[in-house]
Parts: C-alpha cells; sequence; structure tokens
C-alpha cells in the first residue's frame, strides 16, 4: 500500500513537472494593433488568433493602441519587459513608432512590421505587406477609365477621401493614384479632407463638402469604410446617383467591402490582404529555425474588385 502511494505520487509530481515545462517552452508572440475599431483591423485580429491557435507551443497576445501613438509606444514598452519571443506591430504612425521599435529589436526581440512599416527600416526584423502604391495606381487607372468612358474623354471631378497623414498606406494610396490621375489635367481635384480611416468622420465630411460642391464624379476613399460612409452622406442628400464611390480593404463576409460592391454600395474595391498568414508563416519559421534568416520584405498580392467579380469573389 505504501508503495503505491508513492508510486501515485511520484507520477502526480512528473506529470505536474512536464506540463510546467510544456508552459515554460511554450514561445510569446504579442500583437501590437494600431486599432482594434476599424473592421479591417478586427478581422486582422480575428485572423491570427485563428492561425496562432494551430500552435500548440504559442501564446499570443494582442495590444489595442486605440489610435493613439503614444499609447502604443507604451504597450510596446510593456511588450518589451514581457521579454517575448516575437513582436508583430502594425504601427499607428511612421515616425513615432520607429524608436520604439527599434528598441524592441535592441533587446534581442525579432520585429515583423505588419502592413505598415516605420521610418527607419533597420529598427525591425522583416516587413510583410502589399503594395499600397501598386493599389493606388489600381485606383487611379480605374477612375480615369470610368470618366473616360462616361464623358468620352479623361476629365471629371474628384473629391479624395484620406487616411491618417504619414501612414505608409495613406502615402502610398494617394500617391499611386494621383500619379497616374495628374497624367490627365482635365480631371480635377475638387477637394480632398483627412478623416482617418473612419465611416462616421467619412459621413460627416462629406456631407461638408457636398454642400461645397455641386458636381461630384467620383469620390476615391482610402479604405471602403470611409467610402461607404461617404455614400450614406450623398444618399442622405439624394445625390448618389451623380457619383460613384472606389475605396480599398476589400474584406469578405457580411458588412465587408466585397460585399459593398456586390450590393452596389461601392463600385469598386482593392482587396488589401490582411498579411496575417504571411506574418505566421514566416513568424513561425524565425520561433522554430534558430538558422532561419527572413527577408527583409514580404509582398502579398492585391486585387481589384468590381460588380464584374464581386459576387464568385464574396465568401460568408
Amino acid at each position: 500500500m505504501k508503495n503505491l502511494l508513492l508510486l501515485s505520487l511520484v507520477v502526480v509530481l512528473t506529470l505536474f513537472v512536464s506540463a510546467a515545462k510544456a508552459e515554460e517552452a511554450k514561445k510569446l508572440v504579442i500583437f501590437s494593433q494600431c486599432n482594434n475599431a476599424e473592421p479591417y483591423r478586427a478581422a486582422q485580429n480575428a485572423r491570427f488568433k485563428e492561425l496562432w491557435a494551430n500552435y500548440d507551443d504559442v501564446d499570443f497576445e494582442i495590444m489595442d493602441a486605440q489610435m493613439d501613438s503614444s499609447r502604443q509606444i507604451s504597450q510596446i514598452e510593456t511588450a518589451i519587459r514581457k521579454e517575448p519571443d516575437l513582436l508583430i506591430v502594425a504601427p499607428l504612425e511612421r515616425g513615432p513608432l520607429s524608436n520604439i521599435v527599434g528598441k524592441a529589436k535592441a533587446a534581442g526581440i525579432p520585429v515583423i512590421c505588419l502592413e505598415r512599416d516605420i521610418e527607419n527600416h533597420d529598427n525591425f526584423t522583416t516587413w510583410v505587406r502589399s503594395d499600397n502604391y501598386v493599389i493606388g495606381q489600381q485606383a487611379g487607372y480605374y477612375i480615369v477609365n470610368y470618366l473616360t468612358e462616361k464623358f468620352g474623354e479623361p476629365k471629371g471631378k474628384v473629391v479624395d477621401l484620406r487616411g491618417t497623414l504619414g501612414v505608409e498606406a495613406e502615402i502610398n494610396r494617394y500617391n499611386g493614384a494621383w500619379d497616374v490621375i495628374n497624367k490627365y489635367p482635365e480631371i480635377k481635384l475638387v477637394q480632398e479632407s483627412v478623416v482617418g480611416w473612419l465611416q462616421s468622420k467619412a459621413r460627416e465630411r462629406m456631407t461638408e463638402i457636398l454642400r461645397a460642391q455641386p458636381e461630384i464624379d467620383v469620390v476615391y476613399a482610402h479604405n471602403d469604410p470611409m467610402a461607404v460612409g461617404a455614400y450614406l452622406a450623398t444618399k442622405d442628400l439624394g445625390r448618389e446617383e451623380e457619383m460613384i464611390f472606389v475605396g480599398v480593404d476589400g474584406l469578405n463576409g457580411p458588412g465587408g467591402g466585397i460585399q459593398k460592391v456586390k450590393d452596389g454600395v461601392i463600385n469598386a474595391t482593392f482587396v488589401y490582404p490582411l498579411c496575417a498568414d504571411k506574418a505566421v508563416e514566416v513568424g513561425y519559421e524565425m520561433l522554430s529555425d534558430p538558422n532561419f534568416t527572413p527577408e527583409k520584405q514580404y509582398a502579398v498580392d492585391s486585387q481589384m474588385v468590381t460588380q464584374e467579380n464581386a459576387t464568385k469573389l464574396y465568401k460568408e
């Protein structure tokens, strides 16, 4: 009986030690998200959770900066103290986040910049991105082609709703589009506004623009929520049939940009990949293989979505 109790105790202790070691062996991955509230960011978070859940040896945490660079810097400082095995950062702004991301890398933490970069590229390990300049160009060509078809020549009036100034996505979605459109001097930018990626702000600002601009042919918004906000403002004033709406993101599922194209709210969008799949693929290789050296950049392709392919691309 005594031997049996002793054996049982040994088994229990062995199991306890094994469980503790297994827990100890888990890798910590922290994701610094710039703003959970945006639909694109919420989808990105959900995809990360789904993907990292496939790895029993990984603990995954998300920190939400709530669209505040100071908060994101503070949260990354907290992350550094936790000594994660991998830090993934979706920077709110290029400049303010550069030093703190560099501090994490200097502390020996591998850092993946997710779709947005920071000013100093030496301050991250790798960057998983889609090419926002190319997306902007594609939007520009779409707008030029639409206006040429509408008027028989490339002319017309465009409103541009911009994201957050200084962010790589905003800079390149703007420059890419206007580097194309500016080749046609009869296509005029009649008004632009910075509305920070938010549907509610886009709706408010577009209401003001509509009252100031009697003629608008195209609204180019740097993400789909802003395009939807602009559409709702025009609908409020009964002017939605006068113009088309072009967005970016092309999220799938109910309420996403692809559905908005399918429903005729947005005329076109450009898929801005979540980049989560590639980040997890590269990130896990970094965690599991000490000899693996990632490339400095990984590019994920985009796709144009219009009425012609929206139904085929749409997924619940």
